[in-house]
């Protein structure tokens, strides 16, 4: 989550020296977004429960091609997601070809325990203007997995002391995601829903949970 929020501000800081490149008039060639918003798990084990918060982020830079003569565009760009899934359960073997996730005993004093997943992602969208303040958003994307982790804090013995553990290189992770996305808008700030309909895992080789992210998006330019 650290690294993919460095790699995020980044895009962020760099990305309006290099627009001042590429802007002419009123309308802006590239564009760039950073988005704030919480997962929803679909279909969870029943033995897993999810927080209720599970914050995640996603930046993202486009090049937009002005549909007609009127202020709409077609973007397709780059960007990077990163997903957090905070649950009352720890996976039992990292390796193993089939990954399941076992509930935490109750005798046990813990803080976190939640599992990271971070994609590189080619965004594609549609973009209505209305007014030059009201737009609509109207999606898809392509995701790769570039990175997944467990995190626990926590005892792992009762009565024992606290820990910080990471385990990484998750197998049965899905390599590849895709799903629409929704945005709706007033000037920098927009509401906005993605829909992931291919499970975080490998069809039958982990929990079948998909993802429903929603959340804002700021767009300064």
């Amino acid at each position: 989550m650290k690294k993919a929020l460095v790699i995020a501000l980044s895009l962020m800081l760099a990305a309006p020296s290099f627009a001042q490149v590429v802007v002419t008039g009123k309308s802006a060639k590239v564009s760039a977004g950073f988005d704030l918003f919480t997962d929803f798990a679909t279909k969870t084990p029943a033995n897993m429960k999810s927080r209720s918060i599970n914050q995640g982020i996603n930046a993202y830079l486009t090049y937009n091609f002005k549909i007609g003569e009127g202020p709409h565009v077609f973007a397709i760009g780059a960007g990077l997601r990163s997903h957090n899934f905070y649950t009352n359960t720890r996976i039992v073997n990292a390796n193993a070809d089939t990954i399941v996730f076992r509930p935490i005993d109750s005798k046990l004093n813990y803080k976190r325990s939640k599992l990271n997943v971070t994609y590189i992602d080619i965004p594609a969208e549609f973009r209505f203007r209305f007014d030059d303040k009201w737009k609509i958003g109207v999606g898809f994307k392509i995701g790769m997995l570039v990175d997944g982790k467990e995190k626990y804090i926590g005892q792992l013995a009762e009565n024992g002391p606290t820990v910080h553990l990471k385990t990484k290189k998750i197998n049965s992770l899905e390599k590849y995601t895709f799903g629409p996305t929704l945005r709706v808008g007033y000037k920098v700030v927009s509401v906005f829903g993605y829909f992931q309909p291919a499970p975080v895992f490998r069809n039958e080789l982990g929990p079948e949970f998909m993802p429903v992210s929603v959340g804002i998006t700021l767009t300064p330019f």
